[in-house]
């Protein structure tokens, strides 16, 4: 509990920190930055997973209500881009094999399920049982979430000059009882009705899929209160930072180090797909970043709702790469296990 109430009190203190530093995204970046400084100087945290997975809900409805037939419709003609995530999944898979195995000298289970930009969960469980080493997946995987989370808004601020300050909705004052009852049902019910069946990303498919239903039958009519979303961020921002708790500098030199690196490819391949799809007048840029950016689905969801972006389509391409790297990531490393010699310690 204590290193509960610490975490809390540290995201708290960077988003008044972020604030009064006019600083962009105060509620989500300012608890990544404050927890990940205090986790490095070795202050004991750790997240509320309960609590996290709640706040999860809040993007799966925002996102849902801002489904229309419209749009339903317009989501037929995002088939050229959608079959770039394979490949740009693939091309991720096989060079940070070799970065990771041939650079850091990573056995190849941790090398491979490092590579693969699935969700953190899924990967862990992947990498365990084929003999990877967890502690190193986790640090990766928390590093690339972290550096692209950070990076994006000053470039999207930057490139395209997006406005950040926007409020991700409007305030609960606002919105009737009726509708803010009927977000807390659709987050609550589709997160356990997805949980059950079994699907992947339960905590935001599940409240979206109801949402969305609803959203189109006419009957939820407005997205969660930017007080919510705000809420979202902050849990959000702080289960990031709070990973690196009980890093070592050993850790640092190495671990966090090579995933530095490999955020670096991540980035450069990033903006090579975009500016390709762009170029090919498939989809605007910022919108191509934002869903092909291999970072968390639902920190990149927060990013889309401040910046106004086409949500169907980059949840769309968020969710199919998930789904490519669950279905795919065991069978392609079998395939690779018996191509790439393992230089590993």
């Amino acid at each position: 509990m204590k290193a509960q109430i610490y975490a809390f009190a540290v995201a708290g203190f960077g988003v008044l920190a972020f604030k009064l530093l006019h600083l962009p995204l105060p509620w989500l970046l300012g608890p990544i930055f404050a927890c990940l400084i205090a986790a490095l100087a070795g202050l004991p945290m750790r997240g509320i997973k309960l609590v996290n997975e709640a706040m999860r809900t809040i993007l799966g409805v925002a996102v849902g209500a801002t489904f229309t037939t419209t749009l339903l419709v317009s989501m037929g003609g995002m088939w050229p881009t959608l079959l770039m995530i394979p490949v740009m999944t693939s091309c991720i898979g096989l060079l940070g094999v070799v970065y990771f195995q041939r650079l850091w000298g990573f056995d190849f289970a941790t090398s491979y399920y490092a590579s693969m930009p699935g969700g953190l969960q899924d990967m862990l469980v992947f990498g365990e049982e084929a003999g990877g080493d967890v502690r190193t997946l986790s640090l990766i995987h928390a590093t690339r979430v972290m550096v692209i989370v950070v990076a994006l808004p000053f470039l999207l601020s930057w490139i395209w000059n997006a406005d950040l300050t926007n409020p991700p909705g409007a305030p609960a004052a606002t919105i009737g009882a009726s509708q803010l009852g009927l977000m807390v049902f659709c987050g609550l019910a589709g997160w356990q009705i997805a949980k059950r069946a079994g699907m992947f990303g339960a905590t935001i498919l599940g409240p979206l899929l109801l949402a969305a239903a609803l959203a189109l039958a006419g009957i939820l009519q407005h997205r969660p209160p930017a007080e919510a979303i705000w809420a979202a961020q902050f849990f959000i921002g702080m289960s990031v930072g709070c990973k690196y708790a009980g890093v070592t500098m050993a850790e640092v030199r190495k671990t966090v180090t090579a995933g530095l690196g490999f955020c670096v490819i991540l980035l450069m391949l990033t903006v090579v797909f975009a500016e390709t799809i762009h170029l090919a007048g498939f989809a605007p840029p910022m919108e191509t970043i934002l869903a092909f950016a291999p970072g968390g689905q639902a920190e990149l969801t927060v990013l889309a709702l401040i910046v106004g972006a086409d949500m169907a389509f980059v949840v769309a391409h968020h969710v199919l790469r998930i789904f490519v790297v669950i279905l795919g990531a065991p069978l392609f490393a079998r395939l690779l296990t018996a191509k790439v010699p393992n230089t590993g310690d």
